[in-house]
């Protein structure tokens, strides 16, 4: 798998992630919600650790940068 996330799409995820983390144990959102936002909360985590989303893939989008020698 090629990296196809930069820092600042990591970043953005992983804030996302956290928010739902928030409104989950403040009990904010339950039930079905609270389920389907703590997946997709665990995909953006996923994602951000592995740097490479699935979805970007078919769409050729690429937010990562390479490093100049």
């Amino acid at each position: 798998m090629k990296k196809n996330m930069g820092t600042a799409d990591k970043t953005i995820r992983i804030g996302i992630a956290v928010v739902i983390a928030v409104l989950y144990f403040t009990n904010v959102i339950s039930g079905t919600w609270a389920i389907l936002l703590g997946i997709l909360a665990i995909a953006f985590i996923l994602t951000s650790f592995i740097s490479f989303c699935p979805l970007y893939f078919p769409f050729g989008i690429n937010t990562f940068k390479k490093k100049k020698r």
